[in-house]
This record gives structure tokens, C-alpha cells and sequence, in this order.
């Protein structure tokens, strides 16, 4: 099997293109050389070629900096979920955020919002919130290289949990917002997922939301759902519900 490379360019068969610095780097890196077959995939995810499959592709030239390839022949694959998944999550602190990012995007996450909530480690903002979120981006990136998806999921700015919850809208079909939640009456997943459509899972730090950030959470529309009497830490939690609703969608 080819090394597999994401570049975020229109690809073309038949052209030569010089490929993105962040790409050509990860290529330097691998020593490949005039000859070499590689696979690229652009993760736009907007229904152009590209977007859902990779193209074979030769390296033609390896400069001090550029690499220039030729693009072959375009494969459509069919790694998606069969539903979209939105993980809203309060961000846990240390690497743990990373895990959490490269893991989300193994299993198949449509987007992350990292949030800042009213118990959460890690508070970040202005050019030091930049930085991580290019951070993620590579992560969800280099996940998506190795794991063979073609979309890249979307990795939001931080936003502060009160501002998300007042922007996210009143109009949502019924069940497409869930809550992961300790609170008595939680339903469990399995019961309150409907049989289709996209789902925006939220979810808190260590130490969960607070009653206050959950009852504003439930005034948006989420619904509490419980996914057993274990408490799972804060970047297992959200990996749990993803586990559960695209592997099977995807096998």
C-alpha cells in the first residue's frame, strides 16, 4: 500500500502539481523519491472528486522545499458513518485533548467544538487558542491520513459554553441533540437516539457540567442520555458514543 497524503488543493488527473508545504514536508520526511507512488485525498467533503475518495498520484520531482507530483487515476471509497456526528466538548486538559481529537476522528466525528465551561482545566483564547486549534487540525488530519477517511472533520474555534448554547438555535429535529449526563432520569443512548439523521453530542470536563450549564443545555433542546452507571472520563465519554453509532454504521 501507497503512503496516503492529505492536500488541501483541487487535484486533477492527468496534471502536475506542486503539492502544499505541509504536505510536501510530510513526504521530505518519508524520503520518497522520483518514481514513488503515493495516494492523496483533498477532505472537502463537498461532493467533488476528492471529497469522498483519493487519487493515485507519482512523485515527479523532489526539490529543497517542493515536491511536484502527477496526479492518476481517482477512487471513490465509502469510509464515512452513515449518520453525522457533532461532538461538543468541554476540553479536558493536558494531551488529553489530543487523544481525544486524533481518536474522535479516527472513528468517524463530522466536527468538534472544543468549549470552555464552567469547570474546565483548560482555558485558552486569543493567539494561544489559534495555535491549538491549527494543533487539532493536524491531528484530525494525520488521523484521517492513517486511517483511510477522505473527509477531515471540521474543528471549530473555542467558544465559551453559554455563547455556543445561545448561538446553536431553537429548530432541531427531535433527538438530534443529546446530552451526555449523570442526572437521574438520563435515558439510556441506546433509547434515545432516533433511527437516523445527524447528532450533536455535548459533553463536559472532568468534574461534569454544572446543574446551571445542564439545565441551559436542555432549554436548547438536549436531551440527557446516560451511557451506563460507570463514570467515564471526559475525553472517553464522547469517544464511547461515537463508538457505538459509527462503527456499526460504517461496517
Amino acid at each position: 500500500m501507497s503512503a496516503r497524503f492529505y492536500a488541501d488543493m483541487a487535484l486533477v488527473p492527468g496534471t502536475t502539481v506542486q503539492l502544499p508545504p505541509a504536505t510536501a514536508r510530510h513526504v521530505q520526511v518519508l524520503r520518497l523519491q522520483p518514481g514513488d507512488a503515493l495516494s492523496l485525498f483533498n477532505g472537502r467533503g463537498d461532493g467533488q472528486p476528492g471529497s469522498e475518495g483519493e487519487f493515485e498520484a507519482t512523485v515527479a520531482r523532489m526539490g529543497r522545499s517542493e515536491v511536484e507530483v502527477i496526479i492518476g487515476a481517482y477512487t471513490p471509497t465509502a469510509r464515512e458513518a452513515g449518520r453525522a456526528i457533532h461532538l461538543a466538548v468541554a476540553m479536558p486538559a493536558n494531551e488529553r485533548m489530543d487523544w481525544l481529537v486524533e481518536k474522535a476522528a479516527e472513528l468517524g466525528a463530522a466536527s468538534i467544538q472544543p468549549l470552555m465551561s464552567e469547570r474546565s482545566v483548560l482555558r485558552i483564547k486569543g493567539e494561544r487558542a489559534d495555535k491549538k486549534i491549527s494543533h487539532w487540525r493536524g491531528v484530525a488530519i494525520a488521523a484521517c491520513e492513517q486511517c483511510g477517511r477522505s473527509r477531515v472533520p471540521l474543528i471549530h474555534d473555542v467558544a465559551n459554553l453559554a455563547d455556543w448554547l445561545k448561538g446553536s438555535g431553537d429548530a432541531a429535529p427531535d433527538g438530534s441533540r443529546l446530552l451526555l449526563s449523570l442526572r437521574e432520569g438520563s435515558r439510556p443512548l441506546a433509547q434515545a437516539v432516533p433511527g437516523n439523521g445527524a447528532l450533536t453530542f455535548l459533553s463536559g470536563p472532568e468534574g461534569g457540567l454544572s446543574p446551571a450549564e445542564e439545565a441551559a443545555a436542555i432549554a436548547r433542546g438536549f436531551s440527557p442520555v446516560t451511557l451506563g452507571p460507570r463514570v467515564l472520563r471526559a475525553e472517553t465519554a464522547p469517544l464511547a458514543c461515537l463508538s457505538l453509532l459509527t462503527l456499526g454504521a460504517a461496517a
